[in-house]
């Protein structure tokens, strides 16, 4: 049995959401310079490359590279051999989520009732995902995420015999709808099968995957290449304004699923893909 004092949780996610926000990870960084390259239209390139400007002041000055510092998401993996102590591991995480917004002088956007909108001053509570898994380390990685590609995101309960190109052409449509409310080149994340809940949470963990990274299952590693590309012949490019880099990524999460039902979900994430972990 290990033990983990859950004052170490808190300081280590009030490092994460302040680093999260600060600096992009190193694969976007990677894959927004290499788009600048190819890209043939001015604006377009133009467009890219105050994005990677604003990243790289951010980065330099420790500041928010975007003004919505986001909901914080948090994927929790705890090993069966771990045990919290001296605290509840979820009031860990969110005291870490609050030390971090409140001393990373960073935006709180969260309201604590839906309709009646007060804000709760300390950008919590955090939408948090557990998994239990083998072993004794506890994985935590925070993603906070901006609403302006969140509210872009959608899901559909297709029926079975729409297959494969109903759930093509879902995704297409939803990219298409955003356009550029989502402050592309985004990151596409679709989930696909499950339950009318999983399928969300799928589309949402597939956004954790590094750019280079494809499905294991080369089906639908080749459906995630087909798509990037149709998407990025749409021409809707960087913030909107033109171009060949609509989507850096498109990611794609499966589950089973009932045989009277085919699940759909996309979430899309803006250029600034924040995600950041640590391993305890």
């Amino acid at each position: 049995m290990k033990l983990i004092d859950a004052r170490k949780v808190t300081e280590e996610v009030k490092k994460l959401v302040m680093d999260a926000n600060y600096f992009l990870p190193e694969d976007v960084m990677a894959s927004l310079r290499e788009q600048k390259k190819k890209e043939k239209w001015i604006l377009a390139t133009n467009t890219l490359g105050m994005i990677i400007e604003n990243a790289e002041i951010a980065e330099r000055d420790m500041v928010p590279m975007c003004q919505d510092t986001g909901m914080v998401v948090v994927f929790v993996e705890m090993g069966q051999e771990v045990h919290i102590e001296n605290g509840l591991l979820e009031d860990a995480i969110n005291q870490g989520i609050r030390e971090g917004y409140e001393e990373g002088l960073l935006r709180k956007s969260v309201v604590g009732d839906p309709l009646n909108r007060k804000n709760t001053g300390d950008n919590t509570p955090g939408v948090i995902h557990y998994e239990l898994v083998a072993g004794d380390a506890l994985k935590i990685m925070v993603a906070p995420k901006g609403f302006g590609s969140e509210n872009m995101s959608r899901l559909k309960m297709l029926k079975p015999s729409e297959g494969v190109e109903g759930v093509k052409q879902f995704i297409l449509e939803t990219v298409e709808l955003a356009g550029p409310n989502a402050c592309p080149p985004m990151v596409v994340g679709v989930g696909i099968g499950g339950t009318f809940d999983k399928v969300t949470y799928l589309a949402k963990k597939a956004l954790m995957r590094r750019l280079e990274d494809y499905n294991e299952n080369p089906y639908y590693a080749e459906m995630e290449k087909e798509l990037l590309l149709t998407i990025n012949a749409m021409g809707i490019g960087p913030q909107g304004f033109g171009g060949e880099t609509t989507a850096l990524k498109v990611a794609i999460e499966y589950f089973p699923t009932h045989i009277a039902g085919l699940p759909v979900a996309v979430n899309i994430n803006c250029h600034a893909t924040r995600h950041k972990e640590v391993t305890l």
